[in-house]
């Protein structure tokens, strides 16, 4: 009997074959785009308003003010919740111990980041600044971590180690800036009862960590009752996915330092003797304890906020953010006139590309010359311009805030405009970007 395949086992097999999911994100975006550009548009639509009914004890998980979430809803508010946390993962880690985590660490990304999210909001409403269109206003604020490290990384060992941890720690700075959006901007009439509740769990959570229970499942259980209040509270319910990711234990119960010398002790005793015939292997029941305890104290070494960053990412980066592409980037070319072409996708692309570029270099340029902070080594100033065009490739979290925007039935043509502002912004950006970035580095294959 052929077996089903699962999203769980098509996710594994991907990575054992290890595609890059950016390749994977584009692939899924050219298909959304060809599809909703022929006859199969009807069908496209269809699927994404195909209503999800997933009911657990009687209760249904996916359904919103009475009613049943659409497989666009399920992607948005459900799936990218995980992403969401998964973001949240990583800024934990990157306020803990990495370039967030002092302030003379912090300060130059920050300060870019800042730069980097109000100049493109001005040059937007330059252009729009009328409702609804001026709704989109934080769209070209954000930058897709992701595409912009593949193109970085594709311009290979020359890129100096300061020019990815620059782009990195910068694009994390604005994701916590578009959270912040999200939170404020595009949460709806707030229902404080359950707003409350969740964030009583949260507190528990932070109490479960204090308690050092490093066991998944309380804190995932939790994170899915947090995520269900959130939505039903008018707060938008991906802001609960960070939040839930910002409440996890960072620390472990064993030191790495310590692990070897604890898993000596463990197996120091351990017998080799078992029962083996035909393949088959039985171990005695000393055996199984021991290896239980080496296993339960190995994963000890391992806080819970790395052990759920990788065991998501892949279930992140191989299916959600493709299923994502493809749900929402489906631009129907046909229709648009030159007068619409001037206003709301010309007010995006200048936000992301130029407006991008000349916010993070002028605020990083402006903090070196007032001696607030200095350019790290390989950071040149020559460099630091076409780096900050990479800035302007927005997608993943630019797409989700349009959606966000002009998500009602009567400005669904602003949708439409706004994907082709975030599409042509986001290709100049990469494409400038590289060849501009490129040219400032060494032509052999030695790092700068």
């Amino acid at each position: 009997m052929a077996t089903m395949t699962t999203p769980k086992t098509l996710v594994q097999r991907l990575v054992r074959l290890r595609p890059s999911p950016t390749i994977l994100l584009f692939i899924a975006t050219i298909a959304a785009v060809i599809i909703a550009n022929t006859s199969a548009s009807d069908l496209y639509n269809a699927f994404l308003n195909f209503p999800v009914y997933v009911s657990v004890g009687g209760i249904e998980l996916f359904a919103h003010s009475g009613h049943t979430m659409t497989v666009s809803q399920v992607v948005n508010d459900a799936l990218m919740a995980i992403f969401f946390f998964l973001v949240g993962l990583e800024i934990k880690q990157e306020l803990l111990v990495g370039e967030l985590s002092s302030p003379k660490k912090a300060l130059l990304p920050i300060i870019a980041a800042f730069g980097g999210m109000i100049v493109p909001v001005l040059f937007f409403f330059a252009i729009c600044h009328q409702q609804p269109e001026s709704m989109g206003a934080a769209i070209p604020m954000a930058t897709d971590i992701a595409f912009a490290l593949a193109v970085l990384a594709s311009l290979g060992e020359r890129v100096p180690k300061s020019l990815r941890v620059f782009l990195a720690a910068l694009a994390v700075v604005d994701d916590i800036g578009g959270i912040i959006v999200i939170a404020i901007f595009y949460s709806t009439h707030v229902s404080w009862l359950p707003l409350g509740i969740g964030i009583a769990l949260l507190g528990l959570i932070l109490l479960l960590g204090r308690a050092r229970i490093h066991t998944l499942e309380p804190y995932l259980l939790i994170g899915v009752a947090v995520w269900a209040l959130f939505l039903h509270s008018g707060i938008h319910p991906t802001i609960a996915g960070v939040l839930t990711a910002l409440c996890l234990p960072a620390g472990t119960k064993v030191h790495i330092g310590h692990l070897s010398e604890r898993l000596s002790e463990l197996t120091s005793h351990l017998s080799t003797k078992a029962v083996e015939s035909n393949g088959a292997l039985v171990l005695s029941h000393e055996q199984l304890e021991s290896i239980q305890k080496v296993r339960t104290t190995a994963a000890a070494a391992i806080s819970p906020v790395q052990t759920l960053e990788h065991a998501i990412a892949p279930f992140v980066n191989y299916f959600i953010l493709p299923l994502f592409a493809f749900v929402n980037a489906g631009v129907a070319f046909g229709g648009f006139s030159s007068e619409a072409l001037l206003g709301l996708p010309a007010a995006i692309f200048l936000g992301l590309f130029p407006g991008k570029a000349i916010g993070i270099s002028l605020f990083t340029w402006l903090a070196v010359k007032l001696r607030m902070c200095s350019l790290p080594e390989g950071l040149t100033l020559h460099r630091l311009l076409p780096l900050s065009v990479l800035g302007g490739i927005g997608f993943t979290v630019s797409l989700f805030i349009a959606n966000l925007s002009y998500d009602a039935p009567d400005i669904v043509s602003l949708l439409n405009e706004a994907k082709l502002g975030i599409f042509a912004g986001t290709i100049a950006s990469g494409l400038i970007g590289y060849f501009w970035l490129g040219s400032t580095l060494p032509k052999d294959d030695a790092a700068a």
